[in-house]
Parts: structure tokens; C-alpha cells; sequence
């Protein structure tokens, strides 16, 4: 049986991790069959740059088991260059060198950056762009999709994505709304699961620090809070939640204290 909740990083290839995470000595090679024994799904943040080799997908396939669950982040040149317009060869090549991880692919993430107006004088042009994507993607692989316009986060937007089953990607962020409170005025439940990103204030915690082996900020209050929403999710689909170093300054710990308190 598939766990209802899945808590993990996003991103694995951290050094700052090797004694407080990864035992002193790991070397970069052990990194994910280690992390794996820890966690059963990770948030693939370096996809985001360029698309995976076959050689290096083929070598996350084989340092995980078969159960463990990948999310990766669709390459920006898709979401930010091109905006989901004339891409349907970037997407193909990616579909297609993600091909050995078999049913450990579980979700590819959209994750679009904040649109000025010089971008999108509003959010209708850009969702009738998203549409169109939506409209013409391969239904191989789930998708979720994130936006940084705290505007945009409206009935409609939703109703969007429930259109094409894609999931909405629920974002604790310095600039967007906590999440509870989006579950409180929307039905968020867009897709077969729920995805949920910690990601905090990135320039607030560089202030701190700028290396990533403990917490650095108090999150208890917050992690409570998206304990509850989580739960609320949970009744409903499963959830994955995906959890950045720069939400409290150690990702493991964070995910270590969110379960303990979603668990409580």
C-alpha cells in the first residue's frame, strides 16, 4: 500500500548534508542510495537548468527502490524562456530520457516564475497560454504547476487545472498566501494527488546563512500549521510535500519535524 503522505527534499546533492545527514566520508556517488534509505521521495531540483541525461536517469533508477517516488522540475527553458509555447520537442526529449525510471516517476513540476505585466498585463492571457500546453501534453506523466502571482490564485485558476487533472502545487512562500488559508477559500484538490512546496523567504535566510547542514529558523508555529492543511489534503488524495534548505536552513531536519508533528 502506497503511504497517503510522502515528505521529502528537494534536491539530494548537498555537501553541507555530509555529517549532520549523510554520514561523515559519503561520497557524491552515495548520496541518493543513502538519502533513499531515509526518505521515499525527493524533489529533482536540477532539472530544472537542463534536461537529465539517459545515463544519469538509468543511475537514479539504480541507487533507489522501487517503491521510492521522483517529482522533477520541468526545464525553465519550457517554463521561463519559452512560457509552454512551442516546446513540444523540449518535453518530448525529456519524457523520453526519463523513460528507466519507470514508476518511480510520479510527477514533473511547472514551476513558473513571478510575470510582471510587461509579461502578462493579467492572468487571463497566461492561462489561456497554460491551457493551450495543458490541452496538447501527453498524458504520460502527472503534472503539477506552480505560480508566484499571489493574484492569480483564484477560483478560476483552479478550475483550470481540475479541468485537465493537473495538480496545483500549494507553496509555503515569503510572497504567497499560506496554504491553509487557499484550502479555506478554494477547493485545491485539482489533480490525483496534492503537491506541496516549503520553499520560505530565500533573501531572509541568506541574511542568516548561506550554508545548509542545521535550522537556522524557528519554523514550529508554521510546520503545525501545514501539519493541519496537509491532513485536510490527506482525507482526500494522496499528498507529497517537498521541502527546501532555505525554508528553515536544513531540509532533512525540516521534513524529520514536519512528520513528527503531522504524526503527533
Amino acid at each position: 500500500m502506497q503511504p497517503r503522505v510522502r515528505i521529502g527534499t528537494s534536491g539530494w546533492s548537498y555537501d553541507d548534508w555530509v555529517g549532520p545527514f549523510y554520514p561523515s566520508g559519503t561520497s557524491k556517488g552515495e548520496y541518493l542510495a543513502h538519502y533513499a534509505s531515509r526518505f521515499d521521495t525527493v524533489e529533482v531540483d536540477s532539472t530544472f537548468h537542463r534536461s537529465p541525461s539517459p545515463s544519469m536517469v538509468q543511475n537514479w533508477a539504480r541507487r533507489t527502490p522501487d517503491d521510492f517516488a521522483f517529482a522533477l522540475k520541468v526545464p525553465r527553458t519550457i517554463t521561463h524562456d519559452k512560457v509552454v509555447v512551442d516546446c513540444g520537442e523540449e518535453m518530448e526529449g525529456l519524457l523520453a530520457a526519463l523513460g528507466p525510471l519507470e514508476g518511480r516517476l510520479r510527477c514533473l513540476l511547472l514551476q513558473f516564475g513571478y510575470f510582471n505585466r510587461a509579461a502578462f498585463g493579467s492572468a487571463r492571457p497566461f492561462f489561456e497560454r497554460l491551457e493551450a500546453f495543458l490541452g496538447t501534453f501527453s498524458r504520460r506523466v502527472p503534472l503539477a504547476c506552480e505560480i508566484r502571482n499571489k493574484n492569480w490564485l483564484t477560483a478560476d485558476y483552479f478550475e483550470l487545472l481540475r479541468a485537465h487533472n493537473v495538480a496545483a502545487a500549494l507553496v509555503e512562500h515569503a510572497w504567497l498566501p499560506p496554504i491553509g488559508r487557499l484550502i479555506e477559500q478554494f477547493d485545491v484538490v485539482t489533480g490525483p494527488f496534492s503537491y506541496v512546496r516549503l520553499i520560505g523567504d530565500r533573501q531572509g535566510i541568506e541574511k542568516i546563512t548561506r550554508v545548509w547542514d542545521r535550522t537556522v529558523v524557528d519554523r514550529s508555529a508554521d510546520l503545525s500549521r501545514v501539519a493541519d492543511a496537509v491532513r485536510r489534503l490527506a482525507e482526500r488524495v494522496p499528498v507529497y510535500v517537498l521541502v527546501n534548505n532555505h525554508y528553515a536552513g536544513h531540509g532533512p531536519q525540516t521534513c524529520r519535524d514536519l512528520r513528527a508533528v503531522y504524526d503527533s
